[in-house]
């Protein structure tokens, strides 16, 4: 009996790798279900699983790229009007296939937590590990990466599988000089 449960959780499992998605749940006698559909809203223990791995899977990453991110995440804070300097910045992030979470500052928590790291309001704000670079100045951002172990040159990835947008990270390190400041006006307002 017990094979057959684990042979049809497997061949659930390998569907659910075809369609994408797996559930597993808890039903209101204790039973353990394992279904590509959702749940009935009774159930306890619910369990999403998705299977569609995009380019950013860790079996797709070099080696060198899955150390340095889990050793030093890369998180780079901008805000919806900065321009060219935020677009430089996440295409060097982009040309280095780096994975990183950009925060878009547009609440007053965002800028708090932005300030926090810097000392004033200043975006892009690269932040690799416990260090900070407030501006974009390319050396630098570079040098961090080297730091950390990211690899120089990498297979080129789509933005969408390097970029996850999300908020405000938390670290403690100093910033740097050469960012564009956020005026308290348009920070406070945000």
């Amino acid at each position: 009996m017990r094979l057959h449960l684990l042979t049809a959780a497997l061949l659930l499992t390998i569907g659910a790798n075809a369609s994408g998605q797996a559930y597993r749940w808890v039903d209101r006698e204790g039973r353990v279900h394992y279904t590509q559909t959702p749940p009935p809203p009774d159930a306890k223990g619910v369990q999403r699983k998705n299977f569609r791995g995009g380019p950013t899977a860790a079996a797709e990453l070099p080696y060198a790229t899955r150390l340095a991110s889990r050793n030093f995440p890369v998180t780079l804070f901008t805000w919806p009007d900065c321009g060219n300097p935020c677009d430089q910045a996440r295409a060097l992030l982009v040309k280095r296939a780096v994975p990183f979470r950009e925060v878009s500052v547009v609440t007053q928590k965002d800028a708090d937590e932005l300030k926090g790291l810097l000392g004033k309001n200043e975006v892009p704000a690269l932040v690799v590990g416990t260090q900070v670079q407030g501006g974009f100045e390319e050396g630098v951002y570079n040098g961090m990466l080297d730091a950390a172990g990211y690899p120089s040159t990498a297979a080129p990835m789509p933005i969408e599988a390097l970029r996850k947008i999300d908020s405000a990270a938390k670290a403690h390190p100093q910033g740097g000089e050469g960012a564009r400041a956020i005026p308290e006006s348009e920070a406070a307002g945000r």
